[in-house]
């Protein structure tokens, strides 16, 4: 069986910048486990799998280990794809996901996702999380990860976490940021328990960071960076119980995985 499959980098507007996603497109529904080893075939930091029937697309994410529930730049991508594929009907397209539907609408140069928004709630101090990352955050809150928050950009560039004490720290990612210079804030996210130890641009993430944002700095439109090695960009706004997550992709490569049996 030969699968179409694209790679994209995604919260970016050139290739080698922002995050790299898979995307296969299915005929028909594959086992988990092939899903899961094509996944971590590809060993990027998600592969999308859309299966599009009776005009449902039925869109999955899988990190190199594991199904994830959400996912901002394989979405993107996935938009991305349908959209150069021209199988969108006009500038929106709609996927069913295990977090709901979701949106994609194209604007311009840009692709806007609309997601369901995290909001995360103060915690106390952590401090094994403090010293897997090498440095106290300033203020610390949880929604499915643990969003640290730290007082200047420079700091959040500079950690070097350990990865084995951090993915010992019971959360699915660790998100770090602080204010951003030229941007609203900025960000890094570590998730070693899902196969990642840091994910050059993740859309999901911002369902948590953008109504914490919003709130600070009271204001509901935001511009952020993730600053990863590769970094990307991405644009913001804060819905009450949704967040809009709009950027750029780019196409890289295009071929098809031979599938066995």
């Amino acid at each position: 069986m030969k699968l179409p499959f694209y790679h994209i980098d995604a919260f970016t507007g050139r290739v080698f910048a922002g995050n790299p996603a898979g995307v296969a497109l299915l005929e028909k529904p594959l086992p988990d486990e092939a899903l899961l080893a094509i996944a971590a075939e590809n060993n990027l930091s998600e592969t999308a799998f859309l299966l599009r029937d009776k005009g449902v697309n039925d869109l999955r994410w899988f990190t190199p280990t594991v199904e994830v529930d959400l996912c901002g730049h394989g979405t993107l991508a996935t938009a991305f794809v349908v959209f150069e594929r021209g199988e969108a009907a006009g500038d929106l397209v709609e996927f069913m996901t295990k977090s709901g539907p979701v949106a994609v609408r194209r604007v311009g140069e840009l692709y806007e996702l609309d997601f369901p928004a995290r909001p995360a709630e103060p915690r106390a101090a952590l401090p094994e999380l403090a010293a897997a990352l090498g440095a106290e955050p300033a203020e610390l809150h949880a929604s499915r990860d643990l969003l640290a928050v730290f007082d200047t950009e420079a700091v959040v560039r500079g950690l070097a976490p350990d990865f084995a004490k951090l993915a010992a720290v019971e959360t699915f990612a660790v998100i770090v940021t602080a204010p951003g210079d030229g941007v609203d804030f900025v960000s890094r996210v570590f998730a070693p328990r899902a196969g990642i130890d840091e994910d050059p641009v993740t859309g999901s993430t911002h369902c948590t960071l953008t109504p914490y944002w919003a709130q600070r700095l009271r204001k509901p439109r935001l511009t952020a960076r993730q600053v990863s090695a590769r970094g990307g960009e991405l644009f913001l706004e804060s819905r009450g119980d949704r967040v809009g997550i709009a950027g750029r992709a780019v196409s890289y490569l295009q071929g098809n995985i031979e599938v066995p049996g």
